[in-house]
């Protein structure tokens, strides 16, 4: 796998630039009030702990891509542990930061959207400029994770749309692509800015889709496809992994629906949160 230097420096300056001003904005006490008590409710403290589970998952799927890629040319085996080992390096490195920089700093009063903690109602905790530049860096990750995962929607369309006869560069192609290519992103985003619920949409996310394709799947169809000895560790921990890993699928799924409904009592279409 090729990690272009310019994205990972990227990624690590943006998730720095939010652990430290979640950390100056903790320490100046400008934050509302921390809480960092658990809730007296079991049942929102049981389905919170497996819609949790199912936000990690989804933050842990970005090692599909390195896998896809890995596949691309041989050898396969070792560009795909190279690419998780700095895939997950990554993630370890700026999520949890900011995750436990973040609850250290607004507690358990945490937005699951970044930069609505950093509003005390109408009135910005940080200077305009500063929020200004880390939605540009928002932004510029945001279009290259379209440029991925938009992908095989745009193969469709562009099966449908496109002259194979003509060159890809061709105004009859080209034309064609962009305006679906802006028609998909424009749907993407209207539909996001319709349905507030970033963090409950993340966790039916991991536990319908990234659960399964992380943690279940690969190890049915390793060990259907290598056989290993029924005697043996890898058969067992692989089996292990994909019947726990569908457990926690199957709740999660639970508790991301039930943690909508529960915010749809206080969400409306296209709510500024």
């Amino acid at each position: 796998m090729h990690a272009p230097p310019m994205f990972f420096m990227h990624a690590c300056w943006h998730k720095f630039l939010i652990m430290s001003i979640a950390y100056v904005t903790g320490s100046t006490g400008k934050a509302p009030p921390k809480d960092y008590s658990l809730s007296d409710d079991g049942a929102n403290r049981l389905f919170g702990a497996f819609n949790g589970i199912s936000i990690i998952a989804t933050t842990y799927a970005s090692g599909i891509i390195p896998e896809i890629q890995a596949t691309i040319a041989p050898p396969v085996t070792g560009k795909m542990f190279k690419g998780l080992c700095i895939c997950y390096t990554v993630i370890i490195i700026t999520y949890f930061s900011v995750g436990i920089s973040g609850y250290w700093a607004f507690g358990n009063g945490a937005q699951g959207s970044i930069l609505s903690n950093f509003m005390a109602g109408d009135k910005p905790l940080l200077p305009s400029w500063f929020l200004l530049m880390i939605n540009v860096f928002t932004l510029t990750q945001l279009a290259a994770v379209n440029l991925v995962y938009l992908q095989p929607t745009n193969e469709v369309l562009e099966g449908f749309f496109a002259d194979p006869e003509r060159d890809q560069f061709s105004v009859r192609n080209i034309v064609p692509r962009l305006i679906f290519r802006s028609l998909t992103v424009v749907i993407g985003t209207t539909i996001a800015a319709m349905l507030p619920f970033f963090g409950d949409i993340m966790a039916l996310f991991g536990a319908f889709g990234y659960m399964p394709l992380d943690f279940i799947l690969p190890m049915i169809f390793y060990n259907v496809s290598f056989k290993p000895s029924k005697k043996g560790f890898i058969f067992w921990i692989n089996t292990t992994i994909a019947v726990v890993s569908s457990a926690l699928a199957a709740v999660g799924a639970v508790s991301s629906v039930r943690q909508m409904v529960l915010d749809a009592k206080t969400y409306h279409l296209f709510t500024n949160i």
